[in-house]
């Protein structure tokens, strides 16, 4: 695989006119980009929106459509064409790109997640360009990963990226909305990111798109955690691209978390689904978050919901009810509960291998 492998996310509004159709020479501007990246050696993925946008048009829709059934068919028509627009233009420099549609369920599960993982290891190997979208034309609301900001953060942190690069119509993360207040101030490098962060996160900053400041704080969230840092800037810049892979150009640069999560662990934190959940009391809580310990079936206080042995649960403070992590159980809900009502309950309920703090 080449030297680094880089994720971009492009939004609707660095895709599209201000009628939201298509723009085809911000597309053209977009692979000229790609390819010069690839030709240096760069393993690169686009992770692009803009598939509603390119086919509500064509079905007769005056603009953006609201209702689900409406978008959905509006992505089926405008994916095509989007892919379209990608392939022949990065097909004028000899490269081969894949259209890759994925939804959350592709996550959640283990063995989809590493058949995905796969798939998009054997493409940038053969020095393909994966273009990956969500699924809209048959994603609900159940399995939508939601936007593709955080969509580019879970595939960056599935292929473990060098970089990932938000572009939007934005160039980075401001102290206030800088188009609304004149004392905004620019933050070029964030080490953390709190709720302090959350707080100065603006609305989206186009009608065509889905995703504002705040997705992109959480996307940069995912991604810093699992140990890749990301750029956040704006696509207005001819080369716009090129720059953002040393950032050069005006942007902000959220640093990589030291403690990074294997993939193992940034599976059961992020994807994995949980519909079950247990509270546990104040030595389990320390003996886990302090002391890296299993957790053992007599700190279990609660049980909430159903599962099976190998299942992922939430884990709970008792005291505060706020979420310490996730975990792989070691006994069913059913067994847990048998044993919780001896007079000494015993046992692991998850190993401290099969858990991951939050």
């Amino acid at each position: 695989m080449a030297e680094k492998t880089i994720v971009f996310k492009v939004g609707t509004s660095s895709l599209t006119q201000e009628n939201g159709t298509l723009d085809r020479i911000k597309i053209a501007r977009i692979t000229n980009q790609l390819a010069q990246l690839h030709q240096k050696g760069y393993s690169i993925v686009l992770v692009t929106s803009g598939s509603i946008a390119a086919g509500f048009r064509r079905l007769g829709f005056d603009k953006r459509p609201t209702k689900i059934a409406e978008k959905q068919a509006s992505a089926a028509v405008g994916q095509g064409l989007l892919i379209e627009e990608y392939t022949q233009n990065l097909m004028k420099d000899g490269i081969v790109s894949a259209q890759v549609l994925l939804t959350q369920d592709d996550f959640a599960d283990a063995r989809r997640y590493q058949n995905a993982s796969q798939a998009l290891q054997v493409l940038l190997r053969q020095r393909a360009i994966p273009i990956i979208n969500e699924n809209d034309t048959i994603a609900i609301e159940e399995i939508k990963v939601g936007d593709n900001d955080t969509l580019s953060a879970q595939v960056a942190s599935l292929l473990k990226a060098d970089l990932l690069v938000l572009l939007t119509d934005v160039d980075g993360l401001y102290t206030a909305n800088p188009t609304t207040d004149p004392t905004a101030q620019h933050l070029p490098v964030i080490t953390e990111i709190g709720e302090e962060l959350f707080a100065m996160a603006a609305g989206a900053g186009s009608s065509n798109g889905t995703g504002g400041m705040a997705t992109k704080l959480q996307a940069a969230q995912i991604a810093t955690k699992s140990g890749v840092p990301v750029f956040i800037c704006s696509s207005k810049e001819d080369t716009a691209l090129l720059q953002a892979v040393n950032q050069d150009n005006k942007g902000t640069l959220f640093l990589a978390d030291s403690r990074a999560m294997n993939q193992k662990k940034q599976w059961m934190a992020f994807y994995a689904r949980t519909d079950a959940s247990v509270e546990i009391d104040a030595g389990a809580t320390a003996a886990m978050l302090e002391q890296g310990r299993s957790l053992l079936i007599a700190g279990i206080k609660a049980v909430e919901g159903e599962f099976e042995v190998g299942q992922i649960v939430e884990v709970y403070s008792q005291r505060d009810q706020r979420i310490i992590g996730k975990g792989r159980v070691k006994c069913s809900s059913f067994e847990l509960q048998k044993r919780l009502s001896a007079e000494k309950p015993e046992g692991i309920f998850i190993h401290r291998n099969d858990w991951v703090s939050l």
